[in-house]
């Protein structure tokens, strides 16, 4: 079975294409709050997704981390107007210390090929 990298580095790959599935790093997102950095993030899945071969009508799971789980509702907000409404995937959402101060929300995602 052939294994593909999308944008690999030294430490680790932004996506993994194998099997029929693609599997993304963690997405973070750059801005002054969450809605900002959840909307970056959201536009950075959807790239990677297309350079595999997928889009986010195909999302398996997704796990989103919140540096705050004050952040819940601003964070589906931007979720509900992103999110393809006829394929939600399976998602979990918790609360986690980030890899820097600076970073609001993390998703995770999994999807399959189109």
């Amino acid at each position: 079975m052939t294994i593909t990298r999308i944008e690999p580095g030294t430490r680790m790959s932004q996506a993994v294409v194998h099997n029929g599935i693609v599997y993304l790093a963690g997405q973070v997102g750059e801005g002054a709050d969450i809605t900002a950095q959840c909307k970056d993030a959201l536009a950075s899945v959807d790239r990677l997704l297309a350079e595999a071969g997928s889009d986010k009508s195909r999302l398996l799971t997704t796990t989103i981390w919140l540096a705050d789980m004050a952040d819940f509702a601003a964070m589906n907000a931007v979720w509900d107007t992103w999110v393809d409404p006829a394929n939600p995937p399976a998602r979990a959402t918790g609360e986690a210390k980030l890899a820097t101060p600076d970073y609001y929300v993390e998703f995770i995602v999994t999807a399959a090929l189109a």
